[in-house]
């Protein structure tokens, strides 16, 4: 499952859309770009069945931001046969108003720019540095500098605008006194983490959506980052300054939505794609991407090994009645951030479906691999023979690029967690979009210790669990597309409590972001735009914050907030952060901020 600037359901819409628009509109067409429009897009856009968004949202886009999308986003492939001046022309009417240039997107031009940061760079224990804040991915910080009381009193400190951004949709590493965050413009910035003081950018070449990692290579701090263009970075943590940039695959569709982790001097990388929806019309030879895990030098960028998730390569099944080639199999998305196992040098992924019938074995699984070699040593399987595209739907009359069957998309769409058991020994913790939590046994190569459903209250138990739970040691918390939050013991897999969440008026449900915890507290974000920190013991909620509003900030740049959907809050040195606006897969509101709270 994937987020953009356009949502993923959206996204696999656009992307149709985009290979219409190749074919309808080459260079030279003389339509105006409301007749192309209406060709092209407004089949998929100005019909609500199709979950694309509709005129009025894409409206809400920077024209920048559309721009960006067909230059150097998931369109950019399709639309590379048209002049820029056709893109932009295009971007302008999607978006109603002129393209005015980003300038204000650069540190230097912001009214709270301060230079770079003196003295050492380097993660501490108090802060939260990467996706899991550690290499176990666990998403827990055992020493935030804030108790349950002081979360009860947090106050907004500082808000902070994303130029030109349409989804802050990036989790914030906050490491050495900075905090480093991006956004789906592109834009990375390195701030002061007490004030939120702007001391460099860097803008990538598409969409930035990981949290960044910080650490030691080649003799300096970098700050280690991938984009929706499968685009890894080596920033140096002081200047941004790039260097070194390595592309780790080169197919049309591929992405980096989880987090690179580092590791001894490694950088593993996960590597995920757009799903096309609908097979992306009868003239796309769907589906040929396989997901996969890349380790980069972290001096160099070099690629040390690269190992694809579904190990036969994709060849030709069939044509459809166009006459155009269709291919298999594919699919095994790594969505979310790796695990890695010192221990037992192993570094643990997790997979999405098939897009393809049927689906590799190797699909909705948990596996290990060799952290030297990049050898898968065993994979776990949690529901075979799931192939899915978006549109596609299960038991119905589907469009022939559909796979058939067609599965209930019981994605791994976030990543594992490695644990210690409270008996001794280590778990591995990973949640599934059937909404089953399992804990896998390490040391017997991923043998089921035992699973727990959180999907009860799920009236369609697809997608109850998303992007991603935490663990304390003791239990393990996610939150639910059935907008609530739940709790299950470390020991057993018995559901401790579950607590739903009462929505305002007009409020789009679901708290599928990825949760945090700290002792005592869970954090957490919703579709509703809200933040929250409730208690580990019963659910409770400690403290809220409603971010659907606009918001005064330090840099000058206009800002609002919006829904809370992929990446989760994080806390650190006494402050809590959280960046708002996600349109995903929950009609979200869109939003360009970045909070900090700090206790009054």
């Amino acid at each position: 499952m994937a987020l953009s600037v356009f949502a993923r359901a959206g996204l696999g819409a656009v992307a149709a859309f985009g290979f219409a628009f190749h074919a309808a509109a080459q260079p030279g067409n003389p339509a105006s770009p409301s007749a192309v429009f209406d060709r092209t897009c407004a089949s998929c856009h100005d019909h609500p069945e199709t979950r694309a968004p509709d005129r009025a949202t894409l409206r809400r886009l920077s024209p920048e931001a559309v721009f960006r999308t067909l230059t150097a986003g998931p369109m950019a492939p399709m639309a590379a046969a048209l002049p820029d001046d056709q893109k932009r022309t295009l971007a302008e009417y999607v978006a109603d108003r002129r393209m005015t240039g980003e300038r204000s997107g650069e540190a230097s031009a912001m009214s709270n720019y301060c230079g770079a940061a003196k003295g050492a760079l380097k993660a501490g224990p108090g802060d939260w540095n990467g996706w899991g804040a550690g290499v176990g991915d666990a998403r827990f910080q055992p020493r935030p500098g804030l108790d349950q009381a002081g979360l009860k009193g947090l106050k907004l400190k500082w808000a902070f605008g994303l130029p030109g951004a349409s989804e802050a949709y990036s989790q914030p590493t906050v490491a050495g006194g900075q905090l480093f965050i991006s956004s789906d413009a592109g834009w990375v910035y390195a701030l002061d983490a007490k004030t939120g003081c702007a001391r460099w950018s860097f803008q990538a070449d598409g969409g930035v959506r990981t949290a960044p990692v910080l650490g030691e290579a080649g003799g300096r701090a970098l700050v280690m980052l991938g984009d929706i263009k499968s685009n890894v970075y080596g920033l140096d943590a002081r200047t941004g300054e790039l260097v070194w940039k390595t592309q780790v695959d080169t197919h049309a569709l591929s992405r980096i939505t989880g987090a690179p982790v580092l590791n001894a001097g490694r950088l593993y990388v996960p590597v995920s794609s757009h799903e096309e929806w609908l097979g992306s019309g009868m003239n796309y030879p769907c589906c040929s991407f396989s997901g996969a895990l890349v380790s980069l030098d972290a001096a160099t960028g070099k690629v040390v090994w690269k190992t694809q998730t579904i190990a036969e390569k994709a060849k030709p099944t069939r044509k459809n009645s166009a006459g155009v080639q269709l291919w298999g199999p594919a699919g095994a998305s790594v969505w979310g951030s790796p695990a890695i196992d010192e221990k037992r040098g192993l570094v643990y992924i997790s997979t999405g479906d098939g897009y393809t019938a049927p689906a590799a074995p190797t699909t909705n699984s948990v596996m290990a691999l060799d952290l030297k070699s990049g050898r898968i040593v065993w994979t776990v399987q949690g529901s075979a023979g799931d192939s899915w595209l978006g549109g596609c739907e299960t038991n119905a009359k589907n469009p022939e690029n559909c796979p058939d069957p067609t599965g209930p998309d019981y994605d791994f769409s976030s990543g594992v967690m490695l644990v210690k058991a409270p008996g001794g020994g280590d778990l591995i913790i990973a949640g599934q979009k059937s909404g089953v939590v399992w804990a896998f046994d390490p040391d017997k190569k991923g043998a089921i210790v035992w699973r727990a459903s959180l999907a009860q209250e799920a009236p369609n138990a697809r997608g109850e669990l998303v992007w991603g739970g935490a663990s304390d040691g003791s239990g393990a918390y996610f939150g639910l597309t059935s907008n609530g939050l739940a709790a299950v013991d470390l020991k057993d897999g018995k559901v401790r409590w579950r607590r739903k969440i009462d929505l305002a008026a007009g409020r789009a449900a679901g708290l599928s972001g990825a949760v945090s915890v700290v002792p005592s507290a869970v954090l957490s974000g919703g579709w509703d735009g809200i933040v929250r920190a409730v208690s580990t013991k019963d659910g409770a909620i400690l403290w809220s914050f409603d971010t659907l509003r606009d918001f005064s900030t330090v840099n000058g740049v206009p800002a609002k907030g919006g829904s809370i959907g992929s990446a989760g809050p994080v806390a650190a040195d006494g402050m809590v952060y959280v960046g708002a606006g996600a349109v995903g897969v929950a009609n979200g509101r869109p939003g360009n901020v970045l909070l900090a709270f700090a206790a009054e």
